[in-house]
């Protein structure tokens, strides 16, 4: 297991001098982030970004996230020359040392919250999501982070018509194109490709969300049977969701070699199915992160890991769910959990 976390790069308030004083950090999940979706990355700024990681002790072997184009998404527009320029970033990145890259196939919209500074009992101030805020919501009048941007409200309303007409089946149909496209490229400069689930896994504004619950997974991996086809399985995404056991997925698909990076956090999930997030203890959660950590232990996981979203403690400011110190409260969790795991598995009791 290989501890890592996410870092947005120089603009990141969270910097390299602070992540490498988090015990047990190797290296950061980054990605060159002011190249427009489709586009090919300079092979300078993949180098820049890769020199600037290192100089600080730390590993660039993960990029989260290469985007995919929503013509893609769609099957329409460029879609072919943007195919292209995304192996173009496979050949770049393994060429820089990039050994797995997450991407994600939520059409538009990517994690989505209603709040983003919702105070908790203890004072804390985390992401929610409030199914009743989200009913009222109109996405083509508003902004989260995830979100991209650069779109007009008209864009944004022609992009939902589109997938609204194109439904989940033309969905998948594109999907499955894409890693028919990607993975030879993939696996011949041995790049794990890490398809993240949808966040949250249901139907958003009317349009379809795919990566959802083991047996959309079943699917998906069926595409292409190899390991490079894989998951960044986001215990807090999948978590949402009440049916999705998420200690059963990571042994079913960690038994396979199907994950090839894991994003853990917990949610409290309330009465009517709306979440909070809370810190990464199991009992301020719905989940059980032990047992959640023992079954990548159990299945000789031997990936990247990293603490996902945080909540904001303790006065700091910054980008919302990705504060420093309550992922690193978060990544010393988990390693204090996977070091009990290795002292039990060698010496047969807990010390």
């Amino acid at each position: 297991m290989k501890m890592i976390i996410r870092w947005y790069g120089k603009d990141d308030p969270v910097t390299l001098e602070y992540i490498r004083q988090i015990p047990g950090m190797t290296g950061v999940a980054t990605a060159v982030y002011d190249v427009a979706p489709g586009n090919v990355w300079p092979m300078e700024s993949i180098l820049d970004l890769k020199t600037e990681i290192e100089k600080h002790g730390l590993t660039m072997e993960v990029i989260e996230s290469v985007p995919v184009h929503e013509d893609i998404k769609l099957g329409c527009g460029k879609c072919e020359e943007y195919i292209e320029n995304y192996k173009e970033n496979i050949r770049r990145l393994a060429s820089a040392g990039v050994k797995c890259i997450c991407y994600n196939f939520m059409p538009v919209f990517d994690w989505t919250r209603s709040r983003l500074h919702q105070p908790l009992a203890d004072g804390s101030e985390a992401l929610v999501y409030y199914k009743e805020d989200v009913e009222k919501m109109d996405p083509r009048k508003m902004s989260l982070p995830g979100w991209d941007a650069s779109y007009s409200p008209d864009e944004i309303n022609g992009l939902i018509n589109a997938y609204q007409k194109l439904g989940e089946e033309g969905l998948w149909k594109n999907l499955a194109w894409f890693v028919s496209e990607i993975m030879p490229v993939a696996k011949e400069c041995d790049v794990y490709m890490g398809i993240h689930p949808d966040d949250p896994p249901w139907p958003l504004f009317g349009i379809p969300r795919i990566v959802t619950n083991e047996k959309n997974i079943d699917r998906l991996l069926d595409f292409y049977d190899d390991p490079h086809h894989g998951l960044t399985l986001c215990s807090g995404s999948l978590g949402c969701a009440r049916e999705n056991d998420i200690p059963k997925l990571v042994r079913k698909y960690g038994a396979k070699h199907r994950i090839c990076f894991a994003h853990v956090r917990n949610v409290k999930i309330l009465e009517d199915g709306s979440f909070e997030e809370s810190s990464h203890l199991s009992k301020d959660g719905s989940l059980d992160i032990y047992e959640i950590m023992k079954a990548y232990h159990d299945t000789g996981f031997h990936g990247y890991i990293r603490p996902d979203h945080g909540r904001m403690i303790w006065g700091e400011q910054g980008r919302p769910g990705y504060g420093l110190f309550d992922r690193a409260l978060g990544a010393a969790y988990l390693n204090g959990i996977w070091e009990a795991l290795e002292k039990e598995k060698t010496d047969g009791t807990l010390e």
